[in-house]
């Protein structure tokens, strides 16, 4: 382990990575810093505190939403999707918007593994198909074949 990374677990430590993930940060920038536990530190610690296992968790959740609103702020920022050529005209720049679709599409599917529940798509089941309901017979006559 480099010299002055943590190693040794302590709430301070804890409250500090789970805000930073809260706030959009990611784990291995977390650990880049001097003063934070490597990455595998910070999984070790997370195996063996409940408590911290618990926060990380909702640091996650936190995490999701924060995706959520940077979704929205990046699709009604429309600031740079045009400017004006040599000869005056509005034109789109194409090179913004698809980066911007790149940033909503990457937020988006990152949102959905994080918050599944809350962000993942929605999977309809249904019990019908092409030749309809499934039906289950249950019998209790000791004479009907299994």
């Amino acid at each position: 382990m480099p010299a002055g990374r943590e190693s040794t677990f302590t709430q301070e430590i804890g409250d500090t990575i789970c805000a930073r993930l809260a706030d959009g940060e990611s784990l291995r920038r977390i650990c880049q810093d001097e003063d934070m536990p490597d990455k595998s530190t910070v999984m070790r610690w997370l195996a063996q505190d409940e408590n911290l296992r618990d926060q990380y968790a909702r640091a996650r959740e936190a995490q999701a939403d924060r995706l959520a609103e940077e979704i929205l702020e990046i699709a009604d920022d429309g600031r740079n999707d045009t400017y004006t050529d040599e000869d005056g005209n509005e034109r789109t720049n194409q090179e913004v918007v698809a980066r911007s679709r790149l940033r909503v599409d990457a937020r988006k599917w990152l949102a959905s593994k994080m918050a599944p529940k809350k962000y993942g798509d929605k999977v309809e089941l249904s019990g019908t198909g092409e030749g309809g309901a499934l039906l289950i017979g249950i019998s209790t006559d000791p004479k009907v074949e299994q």
